[in-house]
């Protein structure tokens, strides 16, 4: 019954037995491919599938018939028919397990739940307690069916929730439409997707306006509005009339794509507690069989009316309860819940690892633009010195189109095509300050403040005042003007803050803007601390600063310019990371749409998934603990000891289960 996390987006082969008692003896490489994951293994003991439903249920309808002659009918067959009747039953069930105990065997594994099992089974044949080594490996294997079952629903939750491309589109090609192949699609190509229909790849919307559902990418109900020329991505659903779109990526390389390989990369990044739990089984096993070995051995010398059958049989029990089947089934099971859970509400977490380390954090750090602020900024005001306002604009817009920010795009929508028409060459990003050009003959400076102080030019006082965000602009050395930049709070900010500070966490705010807008800000969010005026190597001093303290830190931000910081946090998130694939390649979490809030989402999860997991690991320890002296002690039989065995690896696996269908 042993599951581990890494091979859960698999087909269910016996590879998720191979960690519960042994050793790990495959070499496993994953990659999606057209929603197909494949997979190499060293060992042609990789092929063990759990028995058929028709097996389990002839085998259980053979003992349940055989239990009632014997014991409710007391009609006992003929000796041999009835160890003929027995046996068919345990092969029907133990097959599997048998064949692969003897393959493991003669490569000198012998420390793994499939030798153990059949150890334990033969030995009761042995003994003559047919019934008990036929009810051991029936309910194993009912354990093992039911646990895949679980597993392939959590797999379902997951695929369906992610996996939502289409396998065909329309494409458009000589004003015809045709039925195509999404992964033969290529970039530059049209589309069309009909109302109530899922984009299947990357792509540009050509049409004026769109409505899409984005409910399996970012976990919102309400819909989004797209317009002409902006991005469209595979997993939305279509609300309105057709549309066409221009594809700008291949099946293969959608952001969609990315996330389904993030989701399969983060079954491999095991928790602290699913890697104590693999090294604790790889010792326990070894353990285990010594003890059963000495419960036999050791009575020689104690016992006086010694009965090998007797000690053999307590043994027997030893063996089975000691299988640590629940702990290394539910563990992962249970991460994997919490991710499944996470993805639903539109957060990415990249490894079962920073499920456990979110729920550490005492401090929340956060950028101040396109986190704490819609980062949808529009042009309040234009100052302009020694020429007009309309030339100042243009002269800041063709510098300003070299650069992606936020700001950019606010005063490029404000200059129009007003820019065009100007030569712009050496364009120079200054690193927290700014960009110098040369636009025409003339050299322009755009950015902050300190980026006229660098160079050395005066400026007018009154910049140092104004709260708002400002584009300060010099041209030949001079001081030409400034533009004032107005950005929005989002509406879940404040709540967020409420929040985290609910939750014990002390929150701060990192800003490249000047400190009057940073504290203008934390002052109305009621943020703990703000600082302003930083550059990025500035922000990063920040975050070890508090580290050296002792602080376990989460920072927030877009996943581009706070990359560095991102990466060194004790766990880093990105703001809507279906937009920019370097948040996707940076963050532990991925946020996948700009809501604050999720982050408090995020920690109720890992709070949750960390919470049930503890809740497995104290059942099974518990009850085996129990079991286990009872079995020495010649109080607990075989039929106890697999009843506890299953039955708690089933309540196990119900329990992570729950997570999946929590509330956050």
């Amino acid at each position: 019954m042993i599951f581990v996390l890494e091979n859960m987006m698999q087909k269910p082969t016996d590879n998720h037995h191979q960690h519960c008692c042994g050793n790990d003896d495959s070499k496993q490489n994953s990659e999606i491919q057209n929603k197909e994951h494949t997979h190499d293994h060293n060992h042609d003991d990789h092929n063990h599938e759990t028995p058929t439903h028709w097996q389990l249920l002839t085998a259980l309808a053979i003992l349940v018939a055989m239990l009632i002659l014997e014991f409710g009918l007391h009609f006992i067959p003929n000796f041999y028919i009835s160890i003929a009747i027995y046996l068919a039953a345990y092969l029907l069930a133990g097959f599997d397990v048998l064949n692969l105990a003897f393959r493991k065997a003669i490569r000198f594994d012998f420390f793994n739940e499939f030798v153990l099992m059949s150890v334990a089974t033969i030995g009761a044949f042995s003994i003559g307690a047919f019934s008990e080594g036929v009810a051991v490996m029936v309910f194993y294997s009912l354990g093992e069916w039911f646990q895949d079952a679980a597993v392939n629903n959590a797999k379902k939750s997951i695929k369906s929730l992610l996996d939502s491309r289409p396998d065909t589109v329309t494409l458009i090609k000589d004003n015809q439409n045709i039925q195509t192949q999404a992964s033969e699609i290529k970039i530059g190509d049209i589309i069309s997707v009909k109302a109530g229909e899922k984009v299947a790849l990357d792509g540009i919307l050509l049409n004026e306006k769109a409505s899409f559902n984005t409910a399996a990418l970012t976990g919102e109900s309400k819909p989004a509005s797209k317009y002409k020329n902006e991005e469209v991505l595979a997993g939305m659903i279509n609300t309105n009339a057709v549309i066409n779109i221009e594809v700008t990526t291949l099946f293969k390389d959608s952001k969609l794509s990315k996330i389904l390989e993030l989701v399969q990369d983060a079954t491999a990044r095991k928790s602290k507690t699913q890697l104590f739990i693999s090294k604790f089984a790889k010792v326990y096993t070894p353990i285990v069989f010594a003890l059963a070995l000495l419960v036999i051995l050791v009575p020689i010398l104690f016992v006086q009316d010694y009965v090998f059958k007797e000690w053999l049989y307590r043994s027997l029990v030893f063996l089975v309860i000691s299988c640590p089947c629940a702990l290394v089934v539910s563990i992962p099971l249970g991460y994997f819940g919490g991710i499944g859970l996470a993805s639903k509400n539109g957060i990415l977490f990249k490894g079962a690892n920073f499920m456990d380390d979110i729920t550490e954090i005492d401090t929340v750090v956060m950028d101040k633009t396109g986190t704490l602020t819609q980062g949808v900024f529009e042009v309040q005001h234009i100052e302009a010195i020694s020429l007009s306002e309309e030339q100042l604009l243009n002269y800041t817009a063709a510098v300003e189109n070299h650069s992606s920010h936020p700001i950019a795009k606010a005063i490029l929508k404000k200059s129009g095509n007003g820019f065009e028409k100007l030569t712009v060459s050496d364009v120079e990003e200054i690193a927290g300050y700014g960009l110098s050009a040369n636009v025409n003959s003339d050299k322009v400076l755009v950015g902050n403040a300190k980026l006229l102080s660098k160079f050395g030019i005066p400026f007018d006082d009154k910049i140092s005042k104004i709260e708002d965000t400002i584009v300060v602009v010099a041209i030949n050395q001079k001081y030409a003007g400034y533009i004032i930049i107005a950005d929005k709070i989002k509406e879940e900010a404040l709540s967020t803050i409420d929040g985290l500070h609910r939750l014990g966490i002390r929150t701060l705010m990192l800003s490249g803007d000047k400190q009057s807008v940073a504290d203008s800000v934390a002052k109305l969010l009621k943020i703990d601390n703000a600082f302003g005026d930083l550059l990025p190597q500035d922000k990063i001093a920040k975050v070890e600063e508090l580290q050296k303290t002792g602080k376990k830190v989460a920072f927030m931000g877009d996943g581009l310019n706070d990359a560095p910081v991102i990466t060194l946090a004790n766990v880093g998130l990105a703001m809507g990371g279906l937009g920019s694939d370097a948040t996707i390649e940076t963050a532990d979490v991925v946020i996948q749409n700009d809501n604050p809030y999720k982050i408090i989402t995020a920690i109720k999860i890992g709070k949750i998934t960390k919470s049930i997991v503890w809740q497995n690991i104290a059942l099974a320890g518990g009850v085996k603990v129990l079991v286990l002296i009872l079995g020495a002690g010649g109080l607990a039989t075989l039929w106890e000891a697999v009843i506890a065995d299953v039955g708690v690896a089933l309540l196990a696996i119900l329990n992570a289960i729950r997570i999946q269908g929590k509330d956050v």
